[in-house]
């Protein structure tokens, strides 16, 4: 540690955006070349006020009495940069400053919280969804500095005007590359979990109130795609010629009829098709986002799959059910297959998964407890949505019946 500092104490006065005549006093802290301004709340007339010493010029009792008081607080903050000498603390002008204010120096901060949260909970959380809170740090961190100027901030300083600030600062977020902004389901993600971070806060006894107390969530219910049977069925039938395009066709066939998401269809081990109860072929694993247990009964189709790709070479080298593709390619490649079979969706590995819970189960009589558990669901509510997407298909199906019924007559 250095023992070490250069250390100054400068006051400046700065002019008011809508009176140039007269500014406020701030006190400059600087250790180091690294500084911070404190605000003394006090104003100074410009022709008054001596540029190169600091202080306000003449000797009258004005003068006098303004210039004492700017002493009293250089010396105030002479104090806590002794003291923080004294204790041998690693002298910053932001220690200096939170001593001074009376703010407790052994508080914790913002991305201090962050960082241990994620550390603590890499080897808990998937990968992809630590990838996420990686991300809310990201937005974090940036949120910090335009609002603060600076590159962290106290945990002292979350209060619900922090969190709204933040949701506002996310919703008008314009990144500088190809990404598209933040919809609002995108925003709340993110408010999720910062939520999550600052409920560790709490409990590791660093925060004292919850910021979030009194905020509320806004999530949009979004309709989930899926395809129809007819689609289904073009895609099963249609012929391809390139390898990459055939195997990402039977991945994304597989997860049609065993509902697995892309991560746990890729990461999928042949150890883990069993012999089940009844004497046939299941799936018997964990959801890696969820880690609840997955108990697939396979169907004609995707054991059909499994076969095709047991003596695959790049599967063998794995030690996976199918070779390696990322996840990113297989959504490109699904453009493709989609543009091929005249499927005008918007076709990803996500719309497998829907396309099993209606089309494949809930479509053709299985109850929906049962697509719950085959799709390792936390909650019935969430396999719901799939059941109101049904009643929202029977509705248009019914729509055009009635319309075919009126031109026939």
């Amino acid at each position: 540690m250095k023992t070490t500092h250069t250390f100054g104490i400068r006051f400046i006065l700065r002019t008011l955006k809508n009176d140039k005549e007269s500014g406020l006093v701030y006190a400059r802290i600087t250790v180091n070349t690294k500084r911070i301004e404190i605000s003394l709340k006090k104003t100074a007339l410009v022709n008054d006020w001596n540029l190169s010493k600091g202080v306000l010029k003449g000797n009258g009792a004005e003068a006098r009495k303004f210039n004492s008081y700017l002493e009293l607080i250089r010396s105030q903050i002479t104090d806590a940069y002794r003291e923080l000498q004294i204790n041998k603390e690693d002298i910053t002008p932001d220690k200096i400053k939170s001593l001074f204010l009376g703010e407790s120096i052994d508080s914790h901060s913002l991305l201090e919280l962050v960082e241990y949260h994620n550390t603590t909970q890499a080897t808990t959380l998937a990968p992809g969804t630590l990838k996420n809170y990686f991300t809310t740090k990201r937005y974090l961190e940036r949120f910090v500095k335009k609002q603060f100027r600076k590159s962290d901030v106290d945990l002292i300083k979350l209060n619900f005007k922090f969190v709204t600030d933040f949701e506002f600062f996310l919703r008008d977020f314009q990144p500088m590359d190809h990404q598209r902004p933040l919809d609002n389901n995108g925003v709340m993600k993110h408010m999720e979990r910062f939520r999550k971070m600052t409920s560790w806060g709490i409990k590791l006894g660093w925060l004292k109130q919850n910021p979030f107390e009194n905020y509320k969530l806004k999530f949009k219910r979004s309709e989930r795609g899926f395809l129809s049977e007819k689609e289904l069925q073009a895609i099963e039938n249609k012929t391809f010629k390139i390898e990459r395009l055939r195997q990402v066709q039977d991945m994304f066939i597989f997860g049609c009829y065993t509902g697995l998401s892309y991560t746990d269809a890729s990461n999928l081990c042949p150890h883990e098709i069993q012999v089940g109860m009844d004497g046939n072929k299941w799936i018997i694993s964990k959801r890696q986002k969820t880690d609840t247990s997955l108990k697939i009964p396979l169907l004609p189709k995707a054991l059909e799959i499994i076969r095709k790709y047991q003596d695959h070479p790049k599967a063998l080298t794995r030690g996976k059910v199918f070779p390696l593709i990322s996840n990113q390619k297989v959504n490109s490649y699904l453009k493709e297959i989609a543009d091929l079979c005249n499927i005008n969706k918007n076709l990803t590995f996500h719309i497998a998964r829907h396309t099993f819970a209606t089309t494949v189960t809930l479509n053709n009589g299985v109850p929906i407890e049962t697509v719950s558990k085959v799709m390792g669901h936390t909650s019935l509510k969430t396999t719901q949505i799939y059941a109101k997407i049904l009643d929202h298909k029977i509705s248009e199906d019914m729509g055009l019946l009635g319309q075919r019924l009126m031109e026939n007559k």
